[in-house]
């Protein structure tokens, strides 16, 4: 009797690989998160890092596996693993504080962001795309991410939504213009690079 020697891969390498660029990028927010400045203007939601690796996760890994490293960075902080703003964590964050509409919204801006860039589910080599693309998902993303922290901070903080947007979004515009300007710096840097 014949014994067959064959390897068996059970899973494919490119699952693999995605899954630890996920990881990574998971942990690229995480780390982004301990860059953390209060805002005077509201109350328990700082001005912080975080949303750049979102842009970054968005544009480089595409809508699924983008997504999926948000969903890896929520769900390490709901189970206490130190990743939130100032190294905040727990269940509690993503249910009931006033950045809890924010933090979900990182799940569906990285998708918006990986779909516009890579033009659907298929990733594509996102140096190939220009820069207003980049510019116009990253603002889609910002709007995303905005109107869902807006609405969290109003349910938390019990105020109404032009008063939410006002006190929690309003003030990070000038910031958001300078990440997005940092991420088209460090994407084209990275082109520049690879050449």
């Amino acid at each position: 009797m014949a014994t067959s020697t064959e390897s068996v891969d059970l899973v494919d390498g490119d699952t693999v690989s995605n899954i630890a660029r996920a990881a990574l990028f998971a942990a690229l927010v995480a780390a982004f998160s301990y860059v953390s400045f209060p805002n005077p203007l509201a109350p328990g939601i700082p001005v912080t890092l975080q949303v750049v690796g979102v842009f970054l996760a968005g544009i480089m890994l595409g809508p699924v596996w983008g997504t999926g490293a948000l969903a890896l960075y929520l769900a390490a902080g709901a189970i206490g693993v130190p990743v939130f703003a100032g190294g905040s964590a727990g269940l509690g964050y993503l249910i009931g504080a006033p950045t809890f509409g924010y933090l979900w919204s990182y799940l569906i801006a990285a998708g918006v962001i990986g779909f516009i860039v890579h033009r659907g589910m298929e990733l594509r080599d996102y140096n190939e795309v220009g820069v207003p693309l980049l510019v116009g998902a990253m603002v889609a993303g910002t709007v995303v991410i905005y109107a869902m922290g807006t609405v969290g901070y109003a349910v938390i903080q019990d105020i109404g939504l032009v008063e939410s947007f006002t006190v929690s979004a309003l003030a990070f515009v000038p910031f958001e213009a300078v990440k997005i300007a940092a991420v088209i710096g460090i994407l084209r840097s990275d082109a520049i690079a690879a050449t």
